[in-house]
């Protein structure tokens, strides 16, 4: 193998769901059997790379100054649904069953691996927080203990004696679930099943 060809390998080894012989076979599809779509893939990933980013209101994907979701008339201000990640946000979205706006965290507390809050998306949900048009915040993250961590720092600490309903999902997700892989259905169930937290 040639030092340039096991880069590639192990680069695309290193993406989400990849193992070495998904990778192997990706690279060799690119470089034997179809060489053209190489270099759209190199092009599409060097445009994407310059002209997307995260949205400065909720920390969704954007090519403009804000995302569409944020920018939307139809969805409802007074509603912020908070997830882990994009991904999650996507899958909410696909459910059809939200039409609010959103605050991505881009992750999890989690003291063992050295994440605290200066490391999560918080500034602009406390900005939505403090400009008194939210009246209801929907925590929609994981229910595994860095998520229930998450939860509760959210509460207490960022929303803590705002007068806002704070409710969780979790009706059909999985002990340790992850919102990223849950169905359409699920999701949809989850968010209708929603429960208030106790903000006495």
């Amino acid at each position: 193998m040639t030092p340039h060809y096991e880069q590639l390998i192990q680069i695309l080894k290193g993406l989400p769901g990849l193992g070495y012989r998904s990778a192997e076979r990706i690279a060799l599809s690119l470089l034997v059997e179809k060489t053209e779509q190489a270099q759209a893939l190199v092009d599409s990933l060097v445009k994407a790379s310059e002209e997307i980013g995260p949205c400065p209101s909720c920390g969704n994907l954007t090519e403009s100054e804000a995302c569409e979701v944020c920018l939307s008339h139809e969805r409802d201000d007074s509603l912020v649904c908070v997830v882990e990640s994009v991904p999650d946000l996507f899958a909410m979205e696909r459910s059809g069953a939200y039409r609010g706006k959103y605050q991505v965290l881009h992750g999890k507390l989690s003291p063992i691996r050295g994440i605290g809050p200066e490391r999560l998306n918080l500034d602009s949900l406390k900005g939505k927080i403090e400009s008194g048009r939210v009246s209801e915040v929907i925590l929609a993250l994981g229910n595994d203990m860095e998520g229930e961590a998450t939860c509760h720092y959210l509460k207490e600490v960022v929303i803590g004696d705002h007068p806002i309903k704070v409710s969780r999902i979790g009706f059909g997700l999985p002990s340790g679930g992850n919102v990223t892989f849950a169905d359409e259905v699920t999701l949809r169930s989850a968010l209708e099943g929603r429960t208030d937290l106790d903000t006495g």
